[in-house]
């Protein structure tokens, strides 16, 4: 099982916000009904669940989905 999430934008460290957002979950077994996480949350999950947490990397740039 793996769950896939990305760093924020805006939430920097010390803002006290969650800091990853979940962008989806492989496997069965493990619904997450949260849009934004904090790290402390998504490792208990994975340690009780058993699954794998990929960290997606930004572009750095701010450009997602942005058109030309």
């Amino acid at each position: 099982m793996k769950i896939f999430v990305r760093e924020r934008a805006r939430a920097d460290e010390g803002t006290k916000r969650p800091r990853y957002r979940v962008v989806g979950v492989q496997g069965e077994g493990l619904t997450l009904k949260v849009k934004r996480i904090r790290k402390c949350e998504l490792n208990q999950i994975a340690e009780h669940t058993g699954a794998e947490i990929v960290y997606l990397e930004r572009d750095g740039k701010g450009s997602e989905g942005k058109k030309d």
